[in-house]
């Protein structure tokens, strides 16, 4: 069917998404050890090349990938893992997949092709199966134990001590012991539960998890002399940390990010409030100076 110079450009941009995924699912598909997940990823790759040539049918013409997009997302899909790539990927084409319906008047093949973005290529994401998302509780018991007693911690310190040095070594003490207490208590709770967990890697996920949040929240201290600066980066990294983990778990699980960021967000920043005025109590009242 003869279609006019507009709607071709416009079904060439559509070519080239297709064409972009149909790369990007099968490079990462050869970056996994997973035959199960190699098959949905290739599965899904193939589609995206049926629906290319579904495209050329009308335009009659070949198109590059977007060699840059290709790049990007397998990069984020090796650091950040397959299902957090294909999944933020699938996000950004929403839109297009939306115009995807406005042509079904014009092009038969249209209405067939939305049908497979929005069942096939789903059905198929929920077939993904990541470890590092096996272990995302203990992921969450290690960030969120780090983010409300360090923090906390860290607040209470700074008004009691008033000396950065001091307070990064109290700080360190303190969640380096924590840090190991906490993975030996998931690998005692993991072992005692009926789960396909190992109890070795889910208490090295939550102790690795501890301590990247102990540094992270240290490292202020560590370079700077103001502690009330100190205090307010620190609190600023506790939230960064509390944004970056819930948009990842929001994308690669399809859960909700704003209530679980509120939730994990505000315990922190109450928890640190709270040790602050314990600080100021113990130096005020009690006349305990350093």
């Amino acid at each position: 069917m003869p279609i006019d110079e507009e709607l071709r450009q416009q079904l060439l941009v559509y070519q080239k998404n297709e064409v972009t995924e149909h790369h990007i699912y099968t490079r990462l598909a050869g970056t996994i050890d997973s035959p199960e997940n190699q098959r949905v990823l290739k599965e899904i790759a193939d589609d995206e090349m049926r629906h290319y040539h579904q495209w050329k049918k009308y335009t009659q013409e070949d198109v590059d990938p977007d060699r840059i997009k290709v790049w990007f997302y397998v990069l984020v899909g090796r650091i950040l893992g397959f299902t957090f790539g294909v999944k933020l990927m699938e996000r950004g084409e929403e839109d297009a997949q939306e115009n995807y319906g406005q042509l079904t008047e014009e092009i038969a093949e249209a209405e067939a092709i939305v049908q497979d973005e929005n069942d096939h290529e789903e059905e198929l994401l929920t077939l993904l199966n990541e470890e590092r998302l096996q272990y995302a509780g203990s992921i969450v018991l290690g960030l969120n134990d780090a983010l409300v007693e360090l923090t906390g911690a860290l607040a209470g310190l700074t008004l009691a001590f008033q000396d950065t040095e001091l307070i990064a070594l109290s700080g360190s003490v303190t969640g380096i012991a924590a840090a190991l207490s906490m993975g030996a208590s998931e690998y005692l709770s993991t072992k005692s539960e009926e789960t396909e967990k190992h109890p070795v890697k889910a208490s090295l996920y939550t102790g690795t998890a501890y301590m990247i949040t102990v540094v992270i929240l240290i490292l202020p201290y560590l370079l700077l002399d103001d502690y009330y600066v100190c205090l307010a980066l620190t609190l600023l990294g506790a939230v960064s940390i509390v944004a970056l983990f819930n948009y990842y778990i929001s994308v690669a699980k399809d859960e909700p990010f704003k209530e679980r960021f509120f939730e994990m967000a505000g315990l922190s920043l109450s928890v640190a409030a709270l040790s602050f005025g314990v600080g100021f109590v113990i130096r005020r009242f009690l006349g305990v100076d350093v």
